[in-house]
């Protein structure tokens, strides 16, 4: 027999990463809306999505054994409304928003590991006296109360800068403001939260003066697991973009530990249950305290391919077990590798890209170091601001996974498949680009 899994927004990752699960033979899946429904979309009509798959699901001969996702919004909300639709296990609406909303999150995150939480105060971007309403002290970082990849979110060092981003993000905080309104329309809000709406954002003073980790981990049952750990590198100019991923994490051991026990008791105050789940810190290393960045319910598609790359198989598998009410089936060191990385190839000024590798120049990388993957998010002659979901200082031409014996050969092999990945970039004049 074979469980028949949906995936909403199935991609060519997805695909290749698909038939590395264990027992993978059985296994059915399907694609459940399209990527340019819940990823590429200009709007995300929330409703509309969740009536179009369930139709889907209505036209399918057969069980629906689990429905499944790993992008963010609107995916990662669609998910706890289609498995109960279905009658499928998952977490609830509400614990997903208690993860997700990024105010109501910090309330009871305050109520759980309050030492791990920064000042933070919402602010409406559409108040005329949003500025005069600012509590905490400058700096600190705003963004919207939901998005993502950096989506509007700002450095804000003092009130004119403040002044100067506002209408940007007025005009554009809609784009996930108005789907994310009509998920919270479907749980009764407690009356600190349901003022804060998707065209909100929240000001938090910034904790990133530190290494950033990703705890990845699964519920079932009630029982909190660790998958495993991920380091985030990051830029030195711009803190809030990221550059790399690696695993397995190189922090010590205790501090591993000190992270999933405030992850448990958090994810208990929250209810949260039967669904995987990643967990952002910070650690300070002067005064070694652990800062909570965010909750995101759902794995990281970042990942799965690190996890390929060392464990043996993606950690999609956790995904899919956990959706079937199983024990994952996750191999633990059993890969190619002692370590891997996402290696994010980013740029940080705005032009026509006029040369991308070639398909045979990606195979030649990918042959030359076995389980490595290259990704393109370009193609020749588009402007790198056509592209979607980037954060406010870069473009991410595209992605690098590579693993390696050690560190050391790890940082040699990314350099030497940079070199064998060129792109070019041309730099146009405002006035340039108006001609083009």
């Amino acid at each position: 027999m074979s469980w028949n899994v949906f995936i909403v927004g199935q991609d060519r990752l997805a695909q290749r990463m698909l038939p590395h699960l264990r027992h993978a033979e059985q296994y059915a899946f399907h694609p459940l809306l399209t990527l340019d429904k819940v990823v590429h979309a200009e709007e995300y009509p929330f409703d509309r999505l969740v009536e179009s798959a369930l139709e889907e699901l209505r036209r399918f001969d057969g069980p629906v054994d689990a429905i499944v996702g790993y992008w963010d919004f609107p995916t990662s909300g669609l998910l706890p409304v289609l498995r109960q639709a279905r009658g499928l296990p998952g977490p609830s609406l509400a614990a997903f928003l208690k993860c997700e909303h990024k105010y109501w999150s910090r309330l009871e995150q305050a109520r759980s590991v309050p030492d791990c939480v920064p000042a933070f105060q919402a602010l409406d971007p559409f108040d005329e006296r949003a500025v005069e309403s600012v509590e905490i002290n400058y700096p600190f970082w705003l963004k919207p109360i939901k998005a993502h990849s950096s989506h509007l979110g700002f450095c804000i060092e003092n009130a004119d800068q403040l002044r100067e981003v506002l209408p940007l993000i007025r005009a554009g905080i809609g784009r996930f403001g108005r789907p994310f309104d009509e998920v919270c329309a479907h749980v009764a809000l407690p009356d600190e939260v349901a003022a804060v709406t998707g065209h909100h954002c929240i000001a938090e003073a910034i904790i990133s003066a530190g290494r950033q980790v990703t705890l990845e981990g699964y519920v079932l049952n009630g029982e909190v697991h660790l998958v495993g750990i991920v380091d985030s590198l990051r830029d030195t100019e711009h803190p809030s973009v990221l550059l790399r991923y690696e695993y397995p994490s190189s922090l010590p051991e205790a501090l591993q530990r000190r992270m999933l026990d405030l992850t448990r008791r958090f994810i208990a105050q929250i209810g949260f249950d039967d669904a995987p789940f990643n967990i952002e810190f910070f650690h300070d290393e002067q005064s070694d305290r652990l800062w909570l960045l965010e909750v995101n319910a759902r794995i990281s598609r970042s990942h799965a391919a690190l996890f390929q790359l060392v464990d043996g198989a993606p950690h999609l598998q956790v995904m899919v077990d956990v959706a079937l009410g199983m024990a994952p089936r996750m191999p633990h060191r059993e890969g190619r590798y002692g370590v891997a990385a996402k290696q994010m190839l980013r740029v940080f000024d705005d032009g026509r890209v006029s040369r991308v590798p070639s398909e045979a120049e990606i195979r030649r990388v990918e042959a030359a170091f076995p389980g490595t993957l290259v990704q393109l998010n370009v193609a020749e002659g588009m402007w790198l601001s056509e592209l979607q979901h980037q954060d406010s200082f870069s473009w991410e031409l595209g992605v690098l996974f590579v693993g390696a014996d050690d560190r050391e050969t790890l940082d040699a092999r990314i350099a030497q498949c940079r070199r064998m990945l060129p792109f070019e970039i041309e730099p146009l004049s405002d006035e340039g680009r108006d001609e083009a």
